[in-house]
């Protein structure tokens, strides 16, 4: 197994999202941020931004949502695809 530069230099999962991120915003259950970070360590490569941010929805009321973000655009087609954890 290849060992992967960002993990050994602990910078993969980065603490502010970056204007250049590719995001999604989630709605959030419980252990979901736990579940997802798990997921994305496991299956992809590139540096990621898991955090909370509040969205105003179409009735003009502020959510609670979990914002995930991607370095890499096709890193975020492949997590909204794939990851299980998606599927309602």
């Amino acid at each position: 197994m290849k060992t992967n530069a960002l993990n050994f230099f602990n910078v993969r999962e980065v603490r502010h999202n970056a204007p250049h991120f590719e995001t999604v915003n989630l709605e959030t259950t419980y252990n979901f941020e736990d579940s997802i970070k798990g997921w994305i360590e496991r299956n992809l490569k590139g540096r990621y931004y898991i955090g909370r941010t509040m969205v105003l929805d179409s009735g003009n009321q502020y959510q609670n949502r979990v914002q995930i973000g991607f370095e890499s655009p096709k890193e975020l087609s492949y997590f909204m695809l794939a990851c299980p954890h998606l599927k309602y």
